[in-house]
């Protein structure tokens, strides 16, 4: 195959399938029972894959075992929540003592306190913290305080940044990205008139946003548009922040990912820039499901009866602080909280970046690795300088050009490629643990290189 940006209809993935079905029989045979009970046979559009998905039947540490057996480098990380890997012993513990106490109480309880004090000891804005079950929730319930509190209607988010999959945040999440054109399917036209999309990076677009349309709050990944695809830095965040004090536009920070994985205090300690609201996921759990929003007194005062305001905003939810994401959650969080995770994870995965840049000028294919802190990138059509370092952002953190469509025909023959040489890679992206060791690193970038013979042998570059 071509490795350099090619048309789809070019690859050829003979080899890459050939191999993978041979390694990964039980796989298939249970991929054709899911298809018979799941849509296009998948339980989360990112586990799609052609010819089929790996499954899975158990996980520890950095690894995760194939119902075939074999052993997997994981760089998915539970989608982010596992900055401790699979099965940290003082989770383990956590999980199991509280299981035989009780799941659910449906009362309150000690360990939703010994939580959320956690919370608020970590993150610099959690004045307040209200749990919810998912950071698709957090951020649902970010916007609908922001309302309550200014009386205003609109919401601005930035191009390419993903807030979980709920109506007014989910346009714009995902390519093809339009200027005049935000509509998705299921999502009506007037909840998209009620959503400003902004390009990243862009202060002056959003001055003029805050002076036309007067939103109610401004939400962001932090680090950038799917966890620093297409980066942002400190200077745009504290350039946002005086915007956001000086038109009363409520700052909202989506620390699903970023939050205790960039720094113990998320992205907002590591920058010192304090948003108004946070909205928490994935480690805050422990890998169980769990999220969180937190942020001013005066702002989630909204969800307290008899409040300043008037009215209340109703929250419900089944599993809101349950006691079991709670036992995990604090046993995470007690880990993690002097810092030495974070600072294992961004160093490994800053040595990754460089072995594998490294290995790519050596076998001359116009791929890069970039990315901060423990999160990973890759770009398969890249002709700029190469061994970039942690301060240069490629291509001019240009989003047109780094938040791009690669061939759906490689992206399924990389990944592919990759399990068949004992590698689980996140698309064109992965996350590092604590977890993951010199060795692990080693293997990862020489599966790479055997990947990537094996797809030049379907093709040409």
């Amino acid at each position: 195959m071509i490795l350099s940006g090619i048309d789809a209809m070019s690859v050829t993935v003979s080899r890459v399938n050939a191999a993978y079905q041979e390694k990964f029989p039980e796989s298939c045979r249970l991929f054709e029972r899911g298809r018979a009970v799941f849509p296009s046979g998948v339980t989360h559009d990112s586990r799609y894959l052609e010819p089929f998905p790996i499954y899975v039947k158990e996980a520890l540490g950095s690894r995760k075992t194939t119902v075939e057996g074999h052993s997997i480098i994981d760089y998915w990380v539970g989608h982010g929540a596992l900055l401790l890997g699979h099965g940290h012993p003082a989770v383990v513990d956590a999980v199991q003592k509280q299981m035989a106490r009780g799941t659910h109480y449906s009362a309150c309880h000690e360990l939703e306190i010994a939580w959320a004090e956690l919370v608020r000891k970590l993150i610099p804005s959690a004045e307040r913290i209200r749990f919810t079950n998912s950071g698709t929730e957090a951020t649902l319930m970010a916007l609908r305080i922001a309302r309550l509190v200014t009386g205003r209607t609109k919401v601005a988010k930035f191009v390419g940044h993903f807030h979980g999959w709920h109506d007014l945040l989910v346009p714009a999440a995902y390519l093809p990205y339009t200027t005049d054109d935000w509509s998705m399917p299921g999502i009506t036209s007037g909840v998209l008139d009620d959503l400003v999309v902004i390009p990243p990076n862009d202060l002056g677009a959003v001055e003029q946003v805050f002076q036309q349309q007067q939103p109610a709050c401004c939400i962001l990944e932090p680090t950038g548009g799917h966890w620093g695809l297409v980066p942002i830095q400190g200077e745009f965040l504290r350039g946002l922040r005086d915007l956001c004090s000086k038109y009363g536009v409520l700052l909202v920070f989506d620390e699903v990912i970023t939050g205790f994985r960039v720094n113990p205090g998320g992205a907002q300690a590591h920058y010192a820039v304090t948003p108004d609201l946070t909205t928490l996921a994935k480690i805050l759990a422990g890998g169980l499901p769990g999220g969180a929003l937190c942020g001013r007194v005066d702002l989630l005062d909204a969800l307290a009866f008899g409040n300043r305001y008037g009215q209340k905003m109703k929250h419900p939810g089944t599993f809101n602080g349950n006691p079991l994401s709670a036992a995990a959650g604090c046993a995470a969080l007690n880990v993690l909280a002097d810092g030495e995770a974070s600072h294992r994870v961004n160093a490994s995965a800053r040595q990754l970046r460089q072995q594998l840049n490294e290995l790519f000028v050596k076998k001359a294919v116009p791929w890069v690795a970039y990315g901060e802190f423990s999160m990973i990138h890759l770009h398969p059509n890249y002709h700029g300088p190469m061994l970039l370092g942690d301060d240069v952002i490629p291509l001019d953190g240009d989003y047109r050009q780094l938040d791009v469509e690669h061939p759906g025909s490689l992206k399924h023959a990389f990944r592919a490629a990759l399990l068949t040489q004992g590698v689980d890679w996140f698309g064109w992206s992965g996350m590092t643990s604590i977890m993951h060791t010199d060795q692990d690193l080693a293997q990862t970038v020489q599966a790479f290189d055997r990947a990537i013979d094996v797809l030049r042998a379907d093709g040409s570059c």
